[in-house]
């Protein structure tokens, strides 16, 4: 025994893909329009169009916006398609939908974007462990781009993976 320690981790080809690397910076806002509602409930044209005229739609620059109503009342899609002409000059997404939606479609088109090339052959270790929280879907997501390519899928880091899947020779 040589007495020296060997990383056999980073020796190896495995690579590590950690999505916080790619979690877009941005707040996340959830525009709620019950408000504009008569008693929160009822769309009254007039009123719901004087609303969004009157609404700082500024304020939404740059950031990520999940358009909502907060009661049980019936929207129609005219409604959410005149927010959508107002909100799409600033923000820099938004969805109808609830923040956890908006949280998803996020990554959906991240890791759609994301080259598997890189991967081609390869065992990939998804990490596990974030500062940002990363839904679940954009796990499962990014495992279904990944299996077709890979030679093998872990989760976790390099020193306790869970496997995931390996690649039948």
């Amino acid at each position: 025994m040589s007495g020296e320690i060997v990383n056999r981790v980073a020796n190896s080809k495995i690579v590590t893909l950690d999505l916080e690397d790619f979690y877009p910076e941005g707040k996340r806002v959830l525009l709620d329009i019950s408000a504009w509602l008569y008693e929160g409930f009822i769309l009254k044209e007039k009123e719901f169009r004087d609303s969004v005229k009157q609404h700082n739609w500024k304020q939404y620059l740059n950031q990520y916006v999940a358009v909502t109503c907060s009661t049980d009342a019936i929207i129609p899609s005219w409604a959410y398609l005149l927010i959508s002409t107002e909100l799409a000059p600033f923000s820099k997404k938004f969805i109808i939908g609830d923040l956890n939606l908006l949280e998803n479609m996020v990554f959906q088109e991240i890791i759609m974007d994301i080259p598997m090339d890189q991967f081609k052959g390869v065992p990939v270790i998804i990490k596990g462990c974030s500062n940002k929280q990363i839904p679940d879907s954009a796990y499962a997501l990014m495992c279904q781009r990944l299996v077709p390519v890979v030679s093998s899928l872990m989760f976790g880091e390099a020193c306790s993976s869970v496997p995931l899947y390996k690649k039948i020779k």
